[in-house]
């Protein structure tokens, strides 16, 4: 089977970035996907671009006002920043990456507790010390065959412990058992090595611009 090419994962990925966010379903561009996010805080809609070009961006970003609005190209920070203005904040670089998922829950460390469980689409897991403390939690979108794990994070008193490995692997056989069969994610860079341990491969880096509140608009 040949590897699917930069577009389809990124397809891929949103299809469950899409159900673990609860957000509208995306719409297909020209370009690439529009998704109306709506979160309470940071994001108001995304645009996304598996293969941009500067022409496409420049005129996708002069049609856009409202605060909030990110956009998520595949391409290098120091190719795509200087084709926005300074109403744009780059944020930090991502990665796109996938892995093909295996059955198997693995070994929970002592002194803590693994809750597993799915609603609406979303698997989540969640960790705590014996006494019920947040460890660690994690979740993935399912979307047929693909499962978009999401939102990892250990809780800085319980790092380095294997717990981050616990929750990507108990997501990965979970995702197994209900019929998903590639993950795919986009990673910070701190994930990344994470993720390139676990067995997982790095296809492409994502840019992230989002448009800042107050920003003025440009002249006509």
């Amino acid at each position: 089977m040949s590897e699917p090419d930069v577009r389809e994962l990124v397809r891929m990925w949103i299809s469950g970035w899409a159900v673990s966010r609860g957000s509208a379903e995306p719409v297909d561009r020209p370009w690439g996907w529009s998704i109306d996010v709506g979160a309470p805080v940071g994001e108001v809609g995304r645009h996304v671009l598996p293969e941009p070009a500067e022409a496409d961006v420049r005129k996708l970003a002069e049609t856009i006002t409202a605060p909030a609005t990110w956009l998520k190209l595949f391409a290098e920070d120091a190719a795509v920043r200087p084709w926005l203005d300074e109403r744009w904040r780059l944020d930090a670089p991502g990665f796109l990456m996938s892995a093909p998922l295996t059955a198997g829950r693995p070994e929970t460390p002592a002194g803590y507790t693994v809750t597993t469980w799915e609603r609406g689409g979303v698997l989540r897991v969640l960790v705590r010390t014996r006494d019920g403390h947040l460890a660690a939690r994690g979740q993935a979108g399912l979307a047929g065959p693909v499962a978009v794990p999401d939102q990892i994070t250990t809780v800085p008193e319980h790092r380095r412990r294997g717990l981050g490995v616990l929750v990507m692997r108990t997501l990965r056989s979970a995702a197994y058992e209900r019929g998903a069969r590639t993950g795919v994610l986009v990673g910070t860079p701190e994930g990344q090595a994470l993720y390139t341990a676990l067995g997982w491969t790095t296809h492409a880096p994502m840019a992230s611009l989002v448009l800042e509140p107050g920003a003025a608009q440009p002249k006509a």
